[in-house]
């Protein structure tokens, strides 16, 4: 962390900002922090009506639902994004195991989104399990089943 901060003030004082600390920087490459996952939501959950009822502990910047491509029906989760660390905290402490339009919602912090390598569509290829042959050859001792 240390480093990352001595980086980004070199990077600060390159682009000629003298005066900010590099902790300024590093604030503002963690908008992660402030963005909470709700899983469990109804169907009949709204992005308005998510938003509506989150800004009860604080400014809500972003209310997103995800919604299935194929039936254009809500996956039954989304995301919150709040202006502050301490509100997200505050609707993370309020909302976790609470009901909204009668289902139960879950609520954490929301993790960086992992890309997969590969193939289309982002996900790993199936490969299937290993052909008799092939599993013996990557191996160097021989497989014994007693």
């Amino acid at each position: 962390m240390a480093a990352l901060a001595r980086i980004g003030g070199r990077y600060l004082k390159s682009v000629g900002v003298t005066n900010a600390s590099s902790s300024c920087f590093l604030t503002q490459r963690r908008g992660v922090a402030t963005k909470l996952f709700v899983g469990g939501l109804s169907f009949y959950t709204t992005e308005q009506g998510l938003s509506e009822a989150f800004s009860q502990c604080g400014q809500v910047v972003e209310a997103q639902i995800v919604m299935d491509r194929v039936s254009d029906r809500s996956k039954g989760f989304g995301f919150v994004t709040f202006a502050s660390d301490d509100d997200a905290r505050k609707a993370l402490m309020e909302f976790n195991g609470q009901q909204l339009n009668g289902r139960v919602i879950f609520v954490d912090y929301a993790k960086a989104k992992q890309t997969f390598g590969g193939g289309g569509g982002g996900l790993p290829i199936a490969r299937g399990p290993p052909r008799p042959g092939e599993a013996a050859a990557t191996t160097s001792e021989p497989f014994n089943i007693e």
